[in-house]
């Protein structure tokens, strides 16, 4: 163990680890990337984050660099979670709902705790946390602020960052802060303090005050972006100020966050399911466009192509046996409705059965639970293609996230299968279309000089087509080391400035998750390329996306 861990040991109350085989285990997350850590660290407080941090500021000070890299349950698909420094892994310890007010719904939680876990407690207060990922089951709650993390009730319900109404934060020197909605003369105490603190407010607020007009014209207007660092929900036109933007979504590099206080949503678990049917993928993206725009929005319009559907029904003939109509469909939506039974959800679902009359070819309509699941199986049968491979042709989370305007989507959809034609690539297309966001995993060979040529050609072009489109990169799995190289694509010069300005005001000697979102490039990005990719280690439960 090395003189660092030894220190780390002695001090802390966690534990703290170099074996190889716990560095080769957090070497890799759900990235195509792998970089194995020196130290993991397993804080058992918030206290033994702070000193942690301390310690790394203290190095750094004396030009020895040793970075921190926060980790949940690893499910990172941009490669944030791994780091050649120090792991910190919060599940071991920090993993409490510290507390639930079941009258108003605001929970506050650890950053370890597993958001399945956390569901299932708002459940039993009829209270859920409606931004929830496709890895609710074996990812965590802090890995979902730290990602901004999306959902297919999104569409509806908004975003984490919607909910989350406060943070606990360690700073990179290892001040410990709180954030929160800042009236003005709060907000001026804060200036005021000669704490690094103090520093922070200062700096993000004149930062904000000499670029306001660039910052108020330069992020894409899409329903969610996550693509660099939201500035704009900082300060309001009534002087209040909140840091709490800033951290949601910025992936660790500003800070670690060691509790979380969110907002929650009434939970109706009576819920009714359609399931249409396309022959052609522009008549699905023309009823998920008329779907959206009702005044009383669905739950959920989830989108899988025929590509997906019939590789699905070649890798298991019978998954979806009971499901799917006689003809193979061009498409399919899946509809949720989840509103309270009364006059209001009438009139939905109404309006629902009208619009997919006009555009189906065939709907299914189910309001037993047992029967919903059935017409899940459709949305859920990614899992399938996600666990697919052959030999070492596998399906890679490359392009995984892109956003654009509704009305852009089907030109985006076209767009991509004559790219993945022009490359020779095998694609499937599904997402929460409802929001014009697209998820796709091309299969490709990572051990393949060529294959790997091939897949930072298809990124460039893809996020090119997908900014030309107005969109975003990255809508709900964020920035990490794959995209990071790629916001220059997406915002001008000034906006970038103004990203890396405001890591530095946080982060001056580069500790917090380095290599990830701006401070990321292709250069590094390629030689952390895997040999091979794999996701056994989520075969417990299912690969989701």
């Amino acid at each position: 163990m090395s003189k660092v861990a030894h220190y780390l040991q002695e001090h802390l109350l966690g534990e703290v680890m170099t074996s190889a085989d716990a560095r080769r285990h957090f070497a890799t997350d759900n990235s195509i990337f792998t970089l194995a850590p020196s130290i993991v660290v397993y804080p058992r407080n918030e206290n033994d984050v702070r000193k942690t941090a301390r310690f790394a500021w203290q190095l750094a000070e004396r030009g020895r660099m040793i970075p921190i890299t926060a980790r949940g349950s690893g499910t990172d698909m941009t490669g944030a979670a791994i780091g050649n420094g120090i792991i910190m892994a919060f599940p071991a310890h920090m993993n409490r709902i510290v507390e639930l007010d079941s009258k108003s719904g605001i929970i506050t939680m650890e950053p370890g705790l597993n958001y399945g876990r956390a569901q299932q407690t708002l459940h039993t207060h009829e209270r859920f946390l409606p931004a929830y990922p496709a890895s609710i089951e074996y990812s965590t709650i802090g890995g979902a602020v730290a990602n901004n993390a999306a959902g297919h009730k999104s569409i509806k319900y908004g975003v984490t960052g919607d909910y989350v109404k406060s943070l606990r934060v360690v700073l990179a020197n290892g001040e410990v802060i709180e954030t929160k909605r800042l009236h003005k003369r709060e907000f001026n105490k804060k200036l005021g303090l000669t704490t690094f603190e103090g520093e922070i407010y200062r700096s993000v607020d004149k930062l904000i005050e000499e670029h306001k007009e660039v910052i108020e014209k330069g992020y894409p207007s899409v329903a969610y972006n996550t693509a660099g660092y939201n500035l704009a929900g900082i300060k309001l036109k009534d002087g209040s100020f909140d840091l709490t933007p800033l951290f949601v979504g910025s992936q660790g590099t500003l800070g670690i966050v060691t509790e979380i206080t969110s907002e929650t949503e009434a939970y109706n678990p009576e819920t009714i399911v359609f399931a249409a049917f396309f022959d052609e993928v522009q008549k699905a993206c023309d009823a998920s466009k008329k779907l959206r725009d009702l005044a009383q929005r669905p739950s959920a319009i989830e989108f899988v192509d025929g590509n997906l559907l019939r590789k699905v029904q070649e890798l298991n003939p019978n998954q979806l046996k009971e499901v799917l109509p006689g003809t193979m469909p061009g498409a399919a939506l899946i509809i949720e409705v989840d509103d309270p039974a009364d006059r209001q959800r009438k009139k939905t679902l109404k309006h629902i059965r009208k619009i997919l009359e006009e555009y189906s070819v065939e709907t299914k309509e189910e309001s037993d639970p047992h029967e919903i699941g059935k017409l899940w199986k459709i949305r859920h049968a990614t899992a399938t293609l996600l666990s697919h491979s052959n030999k070492e042709v596998k399906p890679l989370p490359l392009i995984e996230d892109a956003i654009v305007p509704v009305d852009k989507l089907y030109e985006l959809i076209t767009a991509t299968y004559a790219l993945c034609k022009t490359l020779q690539l095998e694609v499937a297309l599904w997402g929460p279309i409802g929001e014009g966001n697209l998820h796709l995993y091309p299969f490709l060979n990572l051990s393949e000089i060529g294959d790997r040529q091939k897949a930072f050609k298809l990124m460039d072009e893809y996020y090119s087509l997908v900014t030309k489109l107005g969109g975003s990169i990255s809508a709900q799995h964020n920035d990490g080391r794959l995209r990071g190289p790629y916001l220059s694509t997406l915002y001008s010069p000034e906006v970038i400035a103004i990203f890396e300005a405001l890591k530095k005001i946080f982060d001056p000697y580069e500790i917090m998750n380095p290599g990830v979102k701006v401070s990321a490039t292709k250069e590094n990005v390629r030689s952390l390329l895997r040999n091979s990719y794999s996701l056994g280690h989520l075969y417990n439960h299912m690969p989701r996306s």
